[in-house]
């Protein structure tokens, strides 16, 4: 016997007492609709009448043309003429019955995207590389990723421009006040500063400095800081193309240090650069959601950050081989391509 049955039995057994029908929805914890259902479901069908009824399976009541329809819709970016940038549950409910006539509700949408896998009201990103170079570059990092040379230290190196430093314009309630923690939506800025930092991809450490500005001569003393502790080792550093990390001081101290090796990122494909994860962890664990009354506050988290990070510290597992990498990017190009012809059409 199910509880849902036993509670009916109760309430018929409460009523046959003379109980009023008041006490015997306050004892059974229902309204007193469903004391009032379940006495004339007894009375009508005796016993059987509490047995929980056999409910028949649902009709499909939208043909599948209707579906078609919507699944191609959510496929295709809104019509110019509707004013959207995307689409969301509702819309193209909306859409299909000013224009088409059909009638779908929200949630019949809401199921499709569901079943579809589809999640138009979301968004990424993505960038294809110009570089001619690119399958050559790519290849020279991914190498350095899965089968480092032996005995020779492979460093991640980039900087993180511009960190502000910004503080809200009341105190932050933490948790203890609400269900999560709670911030003003205005901020003041104190200032910004540069991050600089060396992954090493074997160990997964992090060598960081913060600097009041980014060229050629802090990125130079930054690099001299990253390889100091590897003395004595072949060291390769994976970097992006910018110009501070060509100037004519750079190279010339490449040719005083002969065991130091840069590998440039293809042009525009800096996600090759292991630093840029790591730069991502810290802004979502300690930067962004921080308050900092000045510069000097927000150094300090981001040193404390680099701390705790290495004492845990451990590597990226890089899967990704460099014909996986061209794979996908030879995917992404040819549906471009499919994509620009169509809208020329």
């Amino acid at each position: 016997m199910t509880a849902d049955v036993a509670l009916r039995a109760r309430i018929v057994l409460w009523a046959g007492e003379g109980r009023r029908r008041k006490d015997i929805a306050e004892l059974a914890g229902v309204s007193a609709r469903t004391v009032d259902r379940t006495r004339a479901r007894y009375a009508e069908n005796g016993v059987a009448g509490l047995v929980e009824r056999k409910r028949g399976g649902g009709k499909d009541q939208v043909p599948p043309r209707t579906r078609g329809r919507v699944i191609a819709l959510t496929r295709m970016t809104p019509p110019p003429d509707s004013g959207l940038s995307h689409w969301s549950t509702r819309t193209p409910a909306a859409y299909l019955k000013r224009t088409e006539g059909i009638k779908v509700s929200f949630h019949y949408v809401a199921r499709i995207w569901r079943e579809e896998n589809l999640k138009p009201h979301r968004s990424g990103t993505f960038k294809l590389s110009k570089d001619p170079a690119f399958a050559e570059k790519a290849a020279d990092i991914v190498g350095l990723y899965l089968d480092p040379p032996g005995g020779a230290v492979v460093l991640s190196v980039d900087g993180k421009t511009q960190v502000q430093a910004l503080d809200r314009t009341q105190p932050v309630l933490p948790v203890t006040f609400a269900a999560t923690e709670k911030r003003t939506h205005d901020y003041v800025r104190h200032g910004t500063t540069n991050l600089f930092a060396a992954l090493n991809i074997a160990t997964g450490e992090v060598v960081g400095e913060c600097k009041p500005n980014r060229n050629g001569d802090t990125f130079l003393a930054f690099l001299k800081k990253a390889v100091k502790p590897q003395a004595g080792k072949e060291i390769h550093i994976v970097l992006d193309n910018l110009s501070t990390h060509t100037t004519p001081d750079v190279k010339a101290w490449l040719e005083e240090n002969p065991h130091v090796h840069f590998h440039f990122t293809p042009v525009g494909s800096s996600w090759l650069n292991q630093i840029e994860l790591w730069f991502g962890i810290i802004t979502r664990q300690s930067i962004r959601r921080g308050t900092f009354s000045s510069v000097h506050v927000l150094v300090k988290q981001i040193r404390d950050y680099i701390n705790s990070w290495n004492a845990n510290a451990k590597p990226f597992v890089w899967t990704a081989t460099a014909g996986d990498i061209l794979a996908k990017v030879r995917l992404v190009q040819t549906a471009v391509r499919k994509l620009l012809n169509n809208n020329a059409n």
